[in-house]
């Protein structure tokens, strides 16, 4: 798995479209895998996944502290691109299509423990649940039981889903003590 994670961390596959500079973390014990999206601009420039207004909103939905978060053993963490993107119009591009059908199912292979996957937006979760996922990422949140007990499903954390959340208050209120339950009973 070292060896793997040290040749995730150094691919430049992406070189001619943006900077590389991989993030990843996980190891073979890791319980509970998170698919994102790609690093922002702060992760990139730090290398730490969620780090920023995004990871703190992350933990607390799942009700866990740094210490917790950053312990390999209980998350991994691998995002859809490894690397920023880069910035669009109206926030930062998607990320880059080459990352996840190059490292996905290696890294996956290596992490036998892991019991339940958070896929994170509508990239991760149009990428492993295919044609089950629903037209609308508000659709598929809103079934997120039809995934368990392998996936759940969540918005990304991102502030600039403010409106969306404000807009769907459900999810606060019935699938938030869900996914802590579930985190909960794995660490």
């Amino acid at each position: 798995m070292n060896e793997l994670l040290e040749e995730v961390r150094g691919c430049d596959i992406c070189k001619n479209y943006i900077t590389p500079r991989p993030v990843v973390f996980a190891n073979e014990k890791s319980k509970i895998l998170i698919i994102g999206q790609a690093p922002g601009t702060r992760v990139h420039a730090s290398g730490i996944p969620w780090d920023d207004a995004s990871g703190k909103q992350l933990r607390k939905w799942l009700d866990v502290t740094n210490d917790q978060f950053y312990n390999v053993d209980n998350f991994g963490i691998i995002p859809m691109g490894f690397c920023y993107p880069g910035k669009g119009k109206t926030g930062d591009l998607p990320p880059r299509k080459e990352c996840a059908p190059q490292w996905h199912k290696l890294l996956l292979n290596k992490m036998p423990n892991v019991e339940l996957v958070l896929l994170i937006g509508m990239y991760a979760q149009k990428y492993y649940l295919k044609d089950k996922a629903e037209k609308t990422l508000t659709n598929t949140v809103s079934n997120y039981q039809k995934y368990l007990p392998s996936y759940f499903v969540l918005p990304h954390p991102s502030p600039r889903n403010r409106f969306w959340l404000t807009k769907n208050p459900w999810f606060e209120k019935n699938i938030l003590p869900e996914l802590k339950n579930q985190i909960r009973k794995l660490l």
